[in-house]
């Protein structure tokens, strides 16, 4: 894998970050608002920001780079494919479970609900992210969808995934503010109390820690190498995302290997995937 190191660098620092934004998340509404309850009121609401941060913010970002982790480049893609939805299924049900907590809150109070641009692009979100969710089951994970719509879906369903990524982080951040500017009075948010200036910098974290996931995700030879056994191949000897014949290896034996291993029998498929274009040009 080119730049190892750095990627590894990465993951812990974007796992790190991750760590810290839900813990913030929690010393925020146990320290400075109400805690955690179901009653219908302001504590019932802190469930929002806390399942938000902990599912739809950290677990997704987690889902997205499963597939680059190196360690499971052995593992079968299908395998990776479960582990991917089952991190994206358990996202969804925190953000409605966190959906059906402020709205709770607000019909006990009787607070107006979706009045707020905080309110439409996150219910939005969540609304997408479901539809993105099932669509992956349909096409990506069941064995129905012919491979051309595997194919010709598959670089919609990576860029609206890091699309509803990067909404659901600028929506927290709104959300932050607008609940700051609501619940700080005396003193009030523009003065920069302690809970403001803690609740700004918890959004700091989230920010970083999607710039460095986006990052990582986005980065070309970072990318989960095509399965060595695929049946169905370009012509270059490659096989294009979507469309691969998913191998028959179910566990992830020798994963123990170490790093210099790893690296030179990368190098070596990407040299045997040169001399096979060669060869496969030789002919024609």
């Amino acid at each position: 894998m080119e730049g190892y190191w750095l990627f590894l660098v990465l993951l812990v620092s974007a796992l790190l970050l991750g760590f810290l934004a839900v813990l913030f998340a929690l010393v925020w509404v146990f320290h400075y608002r109400e805690g955690l309850s179901w009653d219908g009121g302001s504590a019932e609401f802190n469930w929002h920001p806390v399942l938000i941060i902990t599912g739809f913010i950290f677990i997704q970002g987690i889902a997205i780079i499963v597939y680059r982790l190196p360690w499971t480049w052995k593992c079968s893609k299908l395998l990776i494919k479960f582990i991917h939805a089952g991190l994206n299924t358990i996202a969804m049900i925190l953000a409605i479970v966190s959906l059906v907590a402020v709205f709770d809150f607000h019909n006990a109070k009787n607070i107006p609900n979706m009045y707020s641009l905080h309110s439409w692009i996150g219910l939005t979100a969540v609304i997408f992210y479901t539809l993105q969710l099932v669509l992956g089951f349909a096409v990506f994970l069941l064995p129905f969808a012919p491979v051309s719509l595997r194919a010709s879906l598959m670089p919609i369903h990576i860029y609206s995934g890091l699309l509803i990524f990067a909404t659901v982080i600028a929506t927290a951040l709104m959300g932050f503010t607008e609940k700051l500017i609501f619940a700080l009075k005396t003193p009030a948010y523009s003065t920069s109390p302690p809970e403001a200036i803690f609740v700004n910098t918890l959004g700091l974290l989230i920010v970083t820690f999607g710039a460095l996931i986006l990052w990582m995700a986005t980065r070309p030879h970072w990318k989960r190498p095509p399965e060595q056994n695929s049946k169905i191949q370009q012509p270059n000897g490659g096989t294009p995302e979507g469309t691969e014949e998913e191998s028959t290896m179910t566990d992830c034996s020798n994963t123990d290997k170490s790093d210099v291993e790893f690296n030179s029998e990368a190098a070596a498929r990407k040299r045997n995937l040169k001399l096979d274009e060669v060869g496969q040009r030789s002919t024609m």
